[in-house]
């Protein structure tokens, strides 16, 4: 194992100080309070400081609240237009019970007092602009436990549903909130469904693993035809999942597809961590992952060049690999994929509201208690950037309105959590959250930095266009950090259905555009005007050129080495995928 230096003032913490922060930790879901209070502190200091915005705020706080007043005798009308309007994305109120009186006035009091927060808390000369956006972000969460879509008394969609039902709605949403709390209370998640066993109903995809180490279980998947494309495909997943999120429900399967389209098809499946495993870093993971997978591989498939698929974090962890075999002149990738992966983290979207010195140094502290943190220490975070469909939209459904979403193979394997072992998630959010050292030179491959420029095979990348995790205009940065070819391509939908989109689905769409090697620069913007747009899926544009990076058919391969040491161990999807 190769020690990564650690910078001076990441020193360990006080053991009575992690003691402190792990008894914390089950109250603010893994979110540093002294994070916050530093965020507030900024922000209301230098309001505080500063006479003029304050005397704008009082002149808006009295502006609002003339238009509230000038609407609620207008607001017996029907129709009667809004005073204020919500945001594009929040859907709470856009039934059309809520224009009906009391409730419009209700919705619009707490719109306009939305409306004065959010100009309170942005735009404040002197706040750093990353305090500005946790301030703001936190008061949004705070106003949205108080919205008047989340109580009975107030929400007109929820009286209407308990009076046609006879108060029944209310009391199936009872029996909901009780269901789900057993559930939290066993360690289940509500959204764990019997209805989709791995192995039986998803991961489904015939194979075999044929290799095993402390880290990772191979699968090689088998052909469906007697031909295949000479080179095959190595599927790096990221280990902040389950490997199956590429191969659920055999319609949803992008693993299935590239078996049907003609690949010879390998997977990744990472073990779940355990305390044992705190000291992995990312250099094992470079190693006993991607390495020892490509070294297998070779002997499967000798002679042949492999293309590499790296999702999420898995793909940032490829770009590693990539840059350092094309750093020490190893040729053996064909291309490289990238599906929804950075590497620049200069702009990573809403996790840098929950990624600062603090942050960090209170999540190492969660960490070292148990050596690794797990998926309720991260849900945290995930379930704030998405509250309105991860929380409050639940609260409406589930328990005001008396109704069960159907569980889908989907959400299912989100329920089906993982772990992050200590240091290598701390080396990841300071190496590359922190101090973005891939983007900068500065990451350490066997000792000896890499650069992207190094990758010398052709990249597909993409991007998801409502990515909470990697926004595309961070993943598209990759254009700044490469000088091959590069297919660029975004899609609909976010960091997880905008990759799970086979063919078929209504309403998918999205944009491709391939740079060359010696191709001009495109920024986001000139980049989205330019790219043509496209209905449909983008798995057939991504088969279609790994099928023009590849050579003619010829007979499938057998199932592992045995001659080389690599006899299959057992039948997909392994026993890695299975640990809890």
């Amino acid at each position: 194992m190769v020690n990564v230096p650690v910078p001076q003032h990441d020193k360990p913490g006080h053991p009575l100080d992690r003691w402190a922060h792990v008894q914390l930790s089950p109250l603010g879901r893994g979110v540093s309070t002294a994070a916050l209070c530093i965020a507030f502190n900024d922000w209301a200091t230098h309001l505080s400081h500063n006479p003029g915005e304050q005397l704008e705020l009082a002149k808006k706080t009295w502006q609002g609240f003339q238009q509230l007043v000038a609407y609620v005798p207008r607001s017996v009308q029907t129709p009667c237009p809004p005073c204020v309007k919500p945001m594009v994305q929040d859907r709470r109120f856009s039934s059309e019970a809520w224009n009906t009186w009391p409730f419009n006035v209700i919705s619009q009091s707490f719109l306009t007092t939305q409306q004065w927060w959010q100009d309170a808390t942005t735009n404040v000369r002197g706040v750093s602009g990353h305090h500005e956006e946790v301030v703001s972000f936190t008061v949004r969460q705070m106003l949205d436990v108080v919205s008047p879509a989340n109580f009975v008394w107030s929400n007109p969609e929820v009286l209407e549903r308990a009076a046609n039902t006879g108060g029944l709605s209310l009391w199936r949403g009872l029996q909901n909130w009780i269901q789900d709390a057993q559930k939290l209370n066993a360690g289940v998640s509500p959204q764990r469904s019997d209805a989709f066993q791995v192995g039986k109903d998803v991961a489904t995809t015939p194979g075999k693993v044929i290799y095993r180490n402390s880290l990772i279980e191979l699968i090689q998947y088998g052909p469906t035809g007697q031909e295949v494309f000479p080179q095959p495909v190595l599927i790096v997943p990221s280990w902040i999942m389950k490997y199956y999120i590429l191969d659920l429900s055999p319609n949803n399967s992008l693993i299935r597809y590239l078996v049907d389209q003609g690949h010879t098809v390998f997977t990744i499946s990472w073990k779940n961590p355990q305390s044992d495993d705190r000291d992995l870093g990312m250099e094992d993971y470079l190693r006993l992952g991607i390495m020892d997978s490509l070294d297998a591989i070779t002997k499967v498939v000798p002679k042949q060049k492999i293309h590499a698929v790296g999702y999420c974090l898995g793909g940032t962890l490829l770009t590693m690999a990539a840059a350092a075999l094309g750093r020490d002149g190893d040729k053996r990738l064909a291309t490289i994929s990238l599906l929804a992966a950075q590497t620049d983290f200069t702009e990573p979207g809403e996790l840098e509201l929950f990624i600062d010195e603090s942050q960090v140094a209170y999540l190492e502290d969660i960490m070292w208690d148990q050596g690794y943190l797990d998926i309720k220490q991260m849900a945290g975070a995930f379930q704030l950037m998405g509250s309105s469909d991860l929380v409050w939209s639940k609260v409406l459904k589930d328990y005001l309105l008396g109704e069960r979403a159907t569980v889908t193979d989907l959400m299912a394997w989100n329920a089906d959590g993982t772990r992050l072992p200590y240091r290598m998630h701390s080396e990841y959010l300071r190496r590359m959250f922190l101090h973005n050292d891939l983007a900068s030179g500065r990451y350490t491959v066997n000792g000896k930095s890499i650069a992207l420029l190094d990758i010398k095979c052709p990249i597909y990348c993409l991007g998801t266009e409502h990515d909470h995790v990697a926004p595309w205009r961070s993943v598209h940065k990759l254009h700044l950090l490469s000088d091959v070819e590069l297919t660029f391509l975004l899609t609909s939908g976010g960091h997880n259905v905008g990759i799970v989109n086979p063919p078929g689905v209504a309403g998918r769409s999205f944009r491709v555009l391939t740079r060359k090697h010696d191709g001009n620069y495109l920024d986001p913007d000139a980049w989205l005007q330019t790219a043509p747009r496209h209905e449909g899926s983008w798995w057939p544009n991504w088969a279609a050129w790994l099928q023009a990076h590849s050579g003619d058919p010829h007979p499938a391969p057998a199932m592992g080495a045995p001659t080389q040491g690599l006899a299959p161990i057992c039948e997909a999807p392994g026993t890695y995928v299975l640990q809890e």
